[in-house]
Formats: structure tokens, sequence, C-alpha cells
């Protein structure tokens, strides 16, 4: 479930002196509406993960494929890889050093079901006019946005998602988990490039040890 919230962006509160300016709800709606014009299909990142019972961060990074509303793949790199693929009817996360997998259902009432959506919100910006209270402001190097969940089930995943937008791009995410854990997110090399279907499916390698934490 750790790994899980990490794909969901990462973030961490990051001080500006920069001169900023709230948003009327009608230029909101148009930078809104500019962003999914333009809207990302896919990009590096680097993630620290700051838990306050350790004193350094854990960082990790890779590149990220998503496809609204709710499609989307993270390959983490380094010593400790993973991957997380969700097709929208069920998410996969798999461990190549464990050679192990976890399969989780989508819909129908998932208690995973917050999570994606709050993972999709930061990638995509889908609907978060129903699901947040937004609060954006210019500042002189782009644009932020402060969400905070409306609903019991999404609070349960996140206290509050800060975003950067640079270029009608977001290009770092800011989120404070319930218990005080912070995961920041910073994306780079970001294109718009066609995704082929293929890059949503996950098939366990031969050898896998599939477990099925949700019981289905």
């Amino acid at each position: 479930m750790r790994t899980l919230v990490s794909a969901a962006f990462a973030f961490m509160a990051l001080a500006t002196t920069a001169k900023t300016a709230p948003l009327s709800e009608a230029d909101l709606k148009n930078l809104l509406a500019g962003i999914r014009q333009n809207r990302t299909t896919q990009a590096d990142f680097q993630e620290q993960r700051m838990i306050h019972l350790m004193k350094n961060p854990i960082v990790s990074s890779g590149r990220i494929w998503f496809q609204p509303p709710n499609k989307f793949r993270r390959e983490v790199k380094g010593s400790s890889p993973s991957v997380t693929v969700s097709d929208g009817r069920q998410l996969w996360i798999y461990y190549p050093n464990f050679k192990s997998a976890e399969r989780y259902p989508l819909g129908k009432g998932s208690p995973l079901d917050s999570t994606v959506a709050a993972i999709n919100s930061a990638l995509n910006l889908e609907n978060i006019e129903n699901t947040f209270q937004i609060t954006a402001t210019k500042t002189d190097n782009g644009y932020e946005l402060a969400l905070l969940p409306r609903t019991a089930s999404m609070k349960r995943v996140f206290q509050k998602l800060d975003l950067h937008i640079n270029e009608l791009r977001v290009d770092r995410t800011d989120m404070l988990l319930p218990n005080g854990d912070r995961i920041v997110t910073s994306y780079s090399n970001q294109t718009r490039a066609p995704i082929p279907s293929s890059t949503f499916e996950f098939k366990p390698p031969a050898g896998t040890e599939v477990a099925t934490p949700l019981g289905e």
C-alpha cells in the first residue's frame, strides 16, 4: 500500500519568495482547460519521501506513463525497482528483486479506488473541481494549486496536495499524508507522444509469486 501511495506522487513543501496573486474562478477554469489541452502522457520523475521517524528522505526515480481517466504505469529504477500498472480495472505492483507481485481489483467500491483517484488527480487534473477544494495563485514562475480533498475516503489518502505548474504542465507535486509524512515528486522530460495500449497491461513473468491482499 505504501508503494501505491508513493505512485501517486511524492511531495515536500518548498519555501518561495516569489510574489503571488490569487486566481479568480474564471482564471482557474481557463488554466485547467489549458492544462488539459496540453496534457502530458509520459515523464521522468524523481521522488522524495519524508518519513517523520527517519532522518533522511527515501529517494527514488524512474518514469511514468498515464492516460486519462485511470490508466497509468510507473517504473521505479535503482536498487529497489518496482513496476506499478493500472488498466482501470485492476492494479498490479511488481517487485523484480523478489520475483513477487500484488494484484488489486479496482472499481465496485474497492478500498483502493480513492488512492488511484488521488494519483490520477495529480497526474492529469481530471475532475478536480468536483473532488477538491482548490486555492490557486499565480507566481513569478508559474502557478501554485493547493488541493484539499472533499470526501472522507480521499482524506484517508492525503491531507493536502500542492501542485506547481509551469508552461501548462505540472512539474512538481507535494503531498501531505494523514500521518504527517510528505511525498515530493518532480517531473521532467515530459512529452505528449501517443502511448501503446500494451503499456497499461501487465502479465507476471514466469516464476512470479502473485498475492491478492484484498482477497480477490
